[in-house]
């Protein structure tokens, strides 16, 4: 299979406006099957408009994005096959579950793709059950999402997205606003997904997980990509981190009276 054949994304010059906010300015990323990628950057350099444009949510002003090397447009999602197909293909789980939670019961909420796609009965109630076990929310089946903690509804928005065992999963800042156990139990579930066999792409700022789930890393800043390689690189760089946002600096007074200034890697301040 060669390198075309087993693209995932192609984005070539792409770039999008919200009303006069140039948020994407001619962007060009890949993606190949398989790849764990971490899209960095802080709030408001683009990763999060990037992942929706994926996600065919949002058309580009300019420039094209093709996936699994067919042109991703508004006239491809309206044909009723590629959009089965490609939906099927591709789960994004958004970085507020509140906008994506919307059924009476987590069971419910989970049981709602499939029951899009049309599976059998016995199918979605079995496959909702794992889902449930694997994301240890079992006990909550019949619990109203939006009464649930941040970090419940965090794992039932992701359940009701890998319930249809999607190729691709995109994920917008998976661990905000999540204490550290919620935050434990969503990197578990990325680094073992699927075995290690699906494509999984992660916009975030915080620091401390990537090289965790990611093998390669974009970093975004301004609506542009400036750089990209292995995280193990990007995140040595101290001045490329603290010049696109991802560092701040603590100002500490020693004993001596000294003031020293530090620099610490950006963890879910907003900018």
């Amino acid at each position: 299979m060669n390198s075309m054949t087993n693209r995932v994304f192609e984005v070539t010059g792409v770039t999008y406006h919200y009303d006069r906010i140039n948020a994407l300015k001619g962007i060009n990323v890949h993606v190949d099957r398989g790849e764990r990628i971490a899209l960095l950057g802080a709030n408001g350099s683009g990763k999060s408009t990037l992942m929706k444009l994926l996600d065919g949510l949002y058309s580009p002003d300019s420039g094209s994005i093709t996936a699994f090397g067919e042109p991703l447009t508004d006239a491809a999602l309206q044909d009723e096959r590629f959009a089965r197909r490609f939906r099927s293909r591709v789960g994004f789980v958004f970085q507020n579950p509140d906008v994506q939670l919307f059924n009476p019961t987590v069971f419910d909420e989970i049981a709602f793709g499939p029951l899009q796609f049309e599976w059998p009965k016995d199918r979605i109630r079995s496959k909702v059950a794992e889902i449930m076990d694997l994301m240890q929310i079992s006990h909550l089946k019949d619990r109203p999402p939006h009464r649930l903690s941040g970090g419940e509804k965090k794992r039932v928005a992701l359940a009701s997205v890998i319930v249809l065992d999607p190729e691709v999963l995109m994920l917008d800042e998976p661990t905000d606003a999540l204490d550290p156990k919620s935050q434990g139990q969503v990197i578990d579930f990325l680094v073992g997904w699927g075995g290690g066999a699906k494509t999984v792409l992660t916009a975030t700022h915080n620091l401390d997980i990537v090289e965790d789930i990611a093998d390669r890393a974009y970093i975004f800043q301004d609506g542009r990509t400036i750089c990209e390689g292995p995280p193990s690189r990007l995140l040595t760089d101290q001045e490329l981190l603290a010049r696109t946002g991802l560092l701040h600096a603590h100002r500490h007074i020693h004993d001596s009276g000294t003031v020293h200034s530090h620099p610490h890697a950006h963890q879910r301040h907003e900018h």
